[in-house]
């Protein structure tokens, strides 16, 4: 919603088919691959393109729930009574649903998408706020086990993930456990379907709530924000812009919205019930919203708890809001080190910005971001890369110059990262003015047709195929070949596989390139793009012993992208990726890459791991018992051993142990936590804790994620803004965490020794 560890992978996953009440739509994949004990199709790795679709204004495809049974025709945009959305009033329903999204695979699968990232699925409040916001994003939660009524009934949905998935196209929900709906509205509540004498949800046959009770209603109140006799909501108002603490990010309101207490034990059950009962639907992945203001503790526990269920891990990747430069550039960057959870790419969609947009930044400054994003994240093809989104302005309202946008997309699609392409990009959808509310157009209405002969559907599906047919995008390095302030000549490569691409922003003016170095053999090599950006033939001969690119020139928005494509052969294992890279012992992990199949053998540091299945671009194995920490995955074939993947390696089931100290400071210095277990740095001060909060100073708190029933002892350490760490005195301290069951335990306030 709006925001008011390392080497790569490869996918691997065999396509089922699925009767399902539509036009039959097949799919041939590349790549062998197997759905998950789940019912997934897999998750969504560095190989895929993701498509992101607010499905409110995508495609109707069943006019009969515009107006749902029960709502009022109010919310509906449909001021010349036709019964469908007129695309006029972006704060109500237009009318696109999950039968919508169904219609329109066959345009998705040939555009070369193979993830879609749908809206919130669940139901969301149903008033106007200030008589006239809908909730039609999914970001105001009401009832996390019924599903949005103007998307369908979960029938649908049902029918929306298999015929993607027969189709070979992966599908990611957005997912908001952060708040509910605005609380000075009234919709900080909570409703849950109608329980059977065990406590136990009740469903129809169609997986719809019933009336199991005779009462006339298919749901009962859970919670309310203006009565919360359970704890369920933090009530420390809404953030105001000046508030830029970590505590204020992360206790207050965004928006007004009611801002669950994510350190409740009950909390954080329930929470974790609604995402386990849409992963066993058979989804492939979560988005989660507005992950800068969340609880990492909890977020970490979050994401074990839905990757340690039936049917193996997920794709999960969060919205940690930031812009360039920002000071909270650093919690950004380590987010997926801590959590688990990986960031929608802020960083890319800035350099993107201020490059290939307002041209504020140049062309060499969008190649060091490259590079030291590449540095500073763990797992950089994991970050989900865009240039556009929900909660920003469409880039085409930014850049309106064809050959800048067209050098951008095509910059998006062969970056390291996996690249996320918001709906009607392809169409040049653009508001005219306005920001990420004006972008949010409904898509059936804005562009004439859903044309599948736009410059920027086949680059996308030109590049999407590309990205499937060579590792070196999906799971390559990173290096700037040349640059200059209008052009940027970079290389992806993934042990000897290469794709070379250079790219000059200016629309009007050339540029000449002199001769580069290459390891690619000498031969002539075509633009994978066919000149659809004007790009040519590079050719490479060897001078002197040195094999080289011959000079070129780069007109106005010209784009080439070159590719060497050797077979690695399936002798020598090379991991290219790993999902995911957190877990317990006895959780599934999938290792993707080259070389994988046949007898191997894989193991975390020095432990062996069971093997269960293995094809030459994907492993599936089983977490061993090993020390809790980072291990390094490695996969051995006869004498050959693979390069090495980390893998964070939890001690068990994650609870939250919230720590409390009184402490006097100065200007500088902040309070951590450091002990005897991996979750606090094994008495590492470098590794210790974040820093901790103190809205009642001297009081900080902190909750932490360790495992649960575990006994570990601590000590308080305060640094400061020179990095030097202050020991507390006297004997550690000794803490049990609690059981799986009660979640979250808070410590005494203890006073520094």
């Amino acid at each position: 919603m709006m925001n008011l560890r390392k080497v790569k992978k490869v996918v691997a996953v065999l396509a089922l088919s699925f009767s399902i009440a539509m036009p039959s739509f097949t799919f041939n994949p590349q790549h062998s691959e197997a759905l998950t004990a789940s019912g997934a199709l897999g998750p969504v790795t560095p190989k895929d393109t993701i498509y992101q679709i607010i499905t409110d204004r995508f495609y109707d495809g069943d006019t009969t729930n515009n107006i749902p049974a029960g709502t009022s025709s109010s919310l509906f945009n449909d001021a010349n009574g036709d019964g469908k959305g007129d695309g006029t009033d972006l704060n109500k329903y237009q009318g696109g649903d999950w039968k919508g999204i169904r219609a329109k695979i066959p345009y998705l699968k040939d555009m070369g998408i193979t993830a879609v990232w749908i809206s919130v699925p669940y139901e969301n409040r149903e008033d106007l706020v200030s008589g006239a916001y809908t909730a039609y994003h999914g970001y105001h939660a009401r009832n996390y086990f019924a599903t949005n009524p103007h998307f369908g009934q979960m029938q649908d949905f049902i029918a929306l993930k298999d015929a993607l998935h027969a189709n070979g196209i992966k599908l990611v929900i957005d997912f908001v456990s952060n708040h509910s709906g605005p609380e000075p509205d009234g919709d900080g509540v909570l409703y849950e379907p109608d329980k059977d004498g065990s406590g136990n949800y009740k469903f129809d046959a169609n997986g719809n709530p019933v009336d199991n009770n005779g009462d006339g209603k298919k749901e009962n109140l859970l919670a309310d924000f203006n009565n919360d006799t359970n704890g369920f909501f933090h009530h420390e108002g809404n953030r105001p812009d000046s508030d830029t603490s970590k505590f204020g990010y992360r206790h207050k309101e965004l928006a007004s919205l009611a801002d669950f207490s994510q350190e409740n034990g009950t909390v954080v059950a329930y929470l974790e019930k609604a995402a386990k009962f849409w992963k066993s639907k058979g989804v492939d992945g979560f988005r989660h919203d507005a992950t800068l203001h969340m609880n990492p503790a909890f977020v970490k526990g979050f994401k074990d708890a839905i990757d340690s269920d039936t049917g193996g891990p997920v794709t999960h990747f969060g919205e940690f809001f930031i812009s360039r430069p920002d000071p909270k550039y650093d919690e950004y960057k380590t987010f997926p080190d801590r959590t688990g959870v990986n960031d929608l790419d802020f960083e890319y969609y800035n350099a993107n910005k201020q490059a290939f947009g307002d041209f504020s930044q140049d062309m060499q400054n969008f190649g060091n971001m490259l590079i030291s994003t590449s540095n500073d994240y763990t797992y950089e093809n994991q970050a989900v890369t865009f240039i556009d989104n929900h909660d920003v302005s469409r880039f085409r309202n930014i850049q309106p110059n064809d050959k800048p946008f067209h050098a951008s997309l095509a910059t998006l699609m062969t970056s390291r990262g996996t690249p996320n392409i918001y709906y009607g990009t392809e169409q040049y959808l653009n508001p005219g003015n306005g920001g990420s509310d004006a972008g949010r157009m409904f898509m059936q209405t804005a562009a004439p047709a859903f044309s599948e002969s736009t410059t920027a559907f086949q680059i996308i599906k030109k590049l999407s195929a590309l990205r499937q047919s060579n590792e070196a995008l999906a799971y390559g390095t990173t290096s700037i070949l040349y640059t200059t302030s209008d052009v940027l000549v970079f290389k992806r490569e993934f042990f000897g596989k290469q794709v070379i691409v250079a790219v000059n922003r200016q629309p009007d003016v050339s540029a000449t390139v002199p001769a580069l170095d290459t390891t690619m053999p000498v031969g002539t090599y075509t633009d994978s793009l066919g000149g659809l950006l004007f790009g040519e033939t590079a050719n490479v001969t060897n001078v002197s012993g040195q094999n080289k690119i011959s000079s070129f020139t780069l007109s106005g928005g010209e784009v080439n992208v070159w590719s060497y494509n050797p077979s690695l052969g399936t002798t020598i294992p090379r991991i290219g990726d790993v999902v995911s890279t957190m877990g317990r012992p006895g959780n599934t992990v999938y290792i993707y890459g080259t070389g994988l199949s046949g007898s191997v053998t894989v193991k975390f540091g020095t432990t062996t791991a069971a093997v269960t299945s293995a094809t030459d671009t994907m492993i599936e194995a089983t977490v061993p018992s090993v020390a809790a920490g980072v291990q390094n995955i490695t996969v051995t074939k006869g004498s050959n051993v693979s390069n090495a993947f980390t893998y964070t390696v939890l001690g068990g089931d994650q609870v939250q142990v919230i720590f409390h100290i009184n402490k006097s400071t100065v200007s500088g210095q902040n309070v951590y936590v450091s002990g005897s277990i991996p979750e606090l740095g094994n008495w590492d001060p470098a590794s210790s804790s974040e820093s901790f909060m103190n809205p009642n100073y001297p009081e900080w708190f902190l909750p932490v994620s360790v495992p649960a029933g575990s006994t570990f002892q601590f000590k308080f350490i305060i640094k400061d803004s020179a990095g030097n760490v202050t020991w507390e005195g006297g004997s550690n301290r000794t803490f049990t965490a609690p059981s799986a069951v009660t979640g979250t335990a808070d410590t005494p306030v203890y006073t520094w020794q």
